[in-house]
């Protein structure tokens, strides 16, 4: 404009004949220049978002377009087009994650074992909530970084074919149709239902045939049969698309048949486009078009622009990597068009329009959500409704649980007791406090005795770590001086002088998303803090740190520590010989260039005798409980990590380790009574514990409140419902090679073998019956068929039930599982109370696949089996077994194929 606003102003002041100025403001109406709203198609709420994407996409030049088909889309703003930055890079597997503060619900996994779609459809909700606030405040700020926007490279539906895969704890277990079920539910939380505008954007990942092993996944190649990839692999990909109406898919990093599964066109566009008519974007999993060319992976082209151009001719519209930078290269030589790279970028502006990011915030109504909703209470409480409902009640012998609140003495011991980060897994946000079990259980009983002892390490060789305290931490050589000299800047160089200077007592802080102090950047600032350490003992010490971005621990000069990260946060260790009270120069620097500052400094002392401080309070209690089981920092995503029973994230050993196992048996053998919790990601091999143990409990990773929700139970405040996603085996021997993917010898489908605990298992405080199975004796293949059941609440408690349906053809004509679960459900009985549950089976759920991947329909018998756990034998029609009931109906007609 010729004016501005202050200028009127200005000019108000020193006019002051009215007339004057009403004539002058006239013409300054009449003089303004056409803002960009006024003449550019793109910005016109009232045309299609086709019309405004073709719009915007025909004024971008090829350079433009380059840039903008990367994760780190970059702002272009010239005299025709506005279009701020945009990184596509977020996550909120189970709550918003790396943005700073949020509400932490339970691990998928631990989801996925509530069998509740009604709860993971809240806490999508809740999630996309605090998406959009969190949006609304970076944008506003023009923050656009990494974490910051509204499209999630969640949810993971892999499929968890066996309990080594590191990830597997990322997924909703190992049952396609639990699997799309609950996917279903959160896409549809997360991506809202209005008709014009999605609340945000989720990816369903990482397709296809992908669940391990991490240390192979960049050169692996997954070659299975048509049978096990329709049957198996692509069924909950294809309910999220097409049930849900999933927006994104994220290709996988391994090859499928020969093929980067990115740079498959048998996936991306035979499959996804096609068949499945899928019409959103796909985005390659991060790094994984460098694996078409780069040394040690799949090598199936030469060059970065060979590289991008196949990932683009198969399918892909972003990159999250930067080989994309090579397409000029690609379009110079023909390998690929600017038409080709138009169709990418058009999808991914339709997907930029439908978030509401070039229109109003009065037309969005998901773009006035109050920043109040993070972690608000009602967030908090359904964290612990959802950790409540996760956990699996695996063995309570003579009925030990619920323990009495009138207990004097409790022993709680386990190196997850008290552990905060196994709480919260991976992929995670920060909540402003964690539960932890020891902490649930001190505050379930105020009035008793609660002891707690770490009672030994996560694995042999893995640290038991503690916060570096002040009483270690000196400014002055001498030792009289408490603390750390800390200097804060306001920019992450640390080469301007420091805006201030304070004490710190240690080095544990999450900024969650705020700066140190106001005034400065909440996330370009730096940290260096120096003073000395007095060592305690004499012997090895092993530190740690954990933390964002960049970090590095300098003693006496050497550095020790380093760790530069713009993705996640992550771990770094050295091990150090130290004599008892020596005083030894230290230095620790940090660096926020995002969202998630955080930063901790612990060490293990060397001497220190976990098991007798273990043994020691034991015998003091009534009863002991052990939190036991994984953690984190051992099974994951490509991790550093070899250790007994672990590598590289994943595990080589479905036992607890031996550490571990040594403890539990030591505490066992003192005679008091011992419940077993477990907080882990995948399944255990925990045979002598089954075998010896009164009460197990699987309570996986909780999140935020999963303390509290573990002493609900154990103290019988609620009536544990869980159900577990995935089979727990004897041992990893029960199961084919951790690399072959062919599903014989898997998951409950296909499994020969006598499981520890089935698919489906988990016990509750009271008990229920079925009864009284209806349907059909016979239907047309065509015909979806309606079944119903009776079930009873017959214990002394009102309890939850999760009624599940088991499909078995019998004598088919091809090869098929076991049985398949085809329905579920979650009913609420008070005692004594009986209701009748419903099912009905689409025609869809009666196929079998043929050699060649089809589904087919036949003619033929099926058993049908409602209950609440598999089917464990084969019973007459309509009489009661001891998991439920089972009828068979006859298909008739001819075969159909879908």
């Amino acid at each position: 404009m010729y004016r501005r606003i202050f200028q009127l102003k200005w000019i108000y002041n020193i006019m002051t004949n009215k007339y004057i100025l009403l004539t002058f403001l006239v013409f300054q109406l009449l003089t303004i220049e056409p803002t960009l709203a006024q003449t550019q198609p793109y910005l016109d709420p009232k045309l299609s978002t086709e019309q405004r994407v073709n719009s915007l996409v025909s004024k971008l030049s090829l350079k433009d377009k380059i840039a903008l088909l990367q994760y780190r889309s970059t702002a272009i703003k010239n005299q025709d087009l506005a279009i701020p930055a945009y990184n596509w890079w977020n996550e909120c597997l189970h709550g918003v994650a790396r943005a700073g503060r949020a509400t932490v619900f339970p691990q998928a996994i631990g989801l996925a074992a509530s069998w509740d779609t009604t709860l993971i459809s809240k806490v999508a909700v809740a999630i996309s909530d605090e998406a959009r606030a969190k949006y609304t405040y970076f944008s506003s700020r023009d923050k656009r970084g990494m974490y910051q926007g509204l499209n999630f490279w969640t949810p993971n539906i892999n499929i968890f074919r066996d309990p080594r895969w590191g990830r597997g704890m990322e997924t909703y277990g190992e049952d396609p149709f639990l699997t799309g079920t609950i996917a279903s539910s959160f896409i549809k939380g997360l991506q809202g239902n209005n008709p014009n505008y999605f609340k945000t954007i989720a990816t369903v990942k990482h397709f296809a045939v992908h669940s391990g092993p991490e240390s192979s996944r960049h050169r692996f190649n997954a070659n299975v049969s048509d049978r096990d990839f329709f049957e198996t692999y692509a069924p909950a990909f294809k309910m999220a698309v097409q049930d849900a109406g999933v927006y994104s898919v994220m290709c996988a990093y391994n090859r499928f048949r020969d093929e980067p599964c990115c740079g498959s066109s048998y996936l991306l566009t035979d499959i996804l486009r096609n068949r499945w008519k899928f019409n959103g974007f796909i985005v390659t999993d991060c790094g994984a078009v460098d694996d078409f060319f780069k040394a040690n992976t799949h090598q199936v082209v030469k060059s970065p622009e060979e590289a991008c151009a196949m990932a683009i001719k198969a399918g892909v519209d972003l990159e999250c990597g930067d080989i994309f930078n090579a397409l000029d290269k690609a379009v110079e030589q023909r390998l690929v068009t600017e038409g080709d790279l138009d169709v990418a970028i058009k999808r991914l502006f339709t997907a930029r329009f439908k978030l509401g990011m070039f229109d109003k915030a009065s037309s969005n109504p998901f773009a006035n959500i109050p920043y109040s909703v993070v972690e608000s209470a009602a967030h908090q409480n359904l964290s612990l409704e959802a950790a409540r409902k996760s956990i699996v009640l695996l063995k309570n012998n003579n009925k030990l649980l619920p323990l009495r609140k009138s207990l004097k003495t409790v022993a709680v011991i386990g190196p997850n007791a008290n552990d905060q980060e196994v709480m919260l897994a991976n992929y995670n946000g920060f909540p402003g406090h964690v539960v932890t079990p020891l902490e649930g259980i001190k505050e379930k009983l105020p009035g008793a005795k609660v002891l707690y002892a770490r009672g030994s390490a996560h694995a042999e060789g893995a640290p038991a770590l503690d916060i570096i305290g002040a009483q270690y931490l000196f400014q002055d050589e001498k030792g009289e001086k408490p603390g750390l000299n800390a200097k804060y800047y306001n920019d992450s160089t640390a080469r301007n002088n420091p805006l201030f200077t304070r004490v710190d007592t240690g080095i544990d802080f999450n900024w969650m998303g705020k700066a140190p102090r106001p005034g400065m950047d909440d996330e370009n600032f730096s940290v260096i803090w120096n003073g000395f350490l007095k060592a305690p003992a004499t012997g090895d010490f092993v530190f740690n740190m954990f933390g964002s971005e960049q970090y590095e621990l300098i003693i006496d000069g050497k550095k020790q520590i380093f760790f530069s990260s713009i993705y996640s946060p992550g771990y770094g260790s050295a091990t150090l010989a130290l004599k008892k009270g020596e005083m030894h120069k230290i230095t620790v620097k940090y660096a926020s260039r995002g969202p998630n500052a955080q930063l901790k400094l612990s060490w293990q002392l060397p001497g220190v005798d976990l098991r007798q401080e273990a043994i020691a309070i034991a015998k003091q209690a009534d009863v002991v409980v052990m939190c036991m089981g994984l953690s984190p920092r051992l099974e994951g995503e490509e991790m550093e990590v070899k250790l007994d029973g672990f590598n590289g994230g994943d595990r080589v050993k479905l036992q607890l380790p031996q550490v571990q196992q040594d403890l539990i048996k030591e505490i066992h053998a003192l005679g008091k009574p011992v419940v077993l919790v477990l907080l882990n990601g995948s399944a255990l091999a925990i045979n002598w514990e089954n075998q010896n143990l009164p009460a197990i409990v699987e309570a996986w990773y909780g999140g935020q409140k999963g303390g509290t929700a573990i002493a609900d139970v154990l103290f019988g405040d609620y009536n544990p419902s869980g159900k577990l996603p995935l089979t727990y085996y004897t041992s990893e021997n029960d199961l084919p090679a951790f690399e072959d993917y062919n599903m014989k010898g898997r998951t409950y489908r296909f499994f020969e073998g006598k499981p520890l605990y089935q698919f489906g298992y988990g016990l509750s405080y009271t008990t229920f019956s079925y009864s009284n199975i209806k349907m059909k004796k016979s239907s047309l293949v065509n015909q979806p068929i309606t079944v119903t059941a009776d079930v009873q609440n017959t214990g002394e408690r009102d309890g939850d039930e999760v009624v599940q349906l088991y499909l078995k053809h019998i004598n088919a004509s091809v090869p098929v599982p076991f049985r398949t679960l085809k329905g579920f459900q979650k009913v609420s009985l008070k005692k004594g109370q009986k209701k009748t549950v419903s099912f009905t089976i689409k025609p869809a759920d009666l196929s079998v696949i043929e050699n060649n991947g089809d589904a087919v329909i036949h003619p033929g018998n099926v058993m049908i089996s409602i209950g609440g756990g598999q089917p464990q034998k084969v019973v007459a029609t309509k009489q009661t077994s001891a998991t439920g009931v089972q009828g068979t109906i006859k298909l008739e007609g001819k075969s159909k194929t879908l």
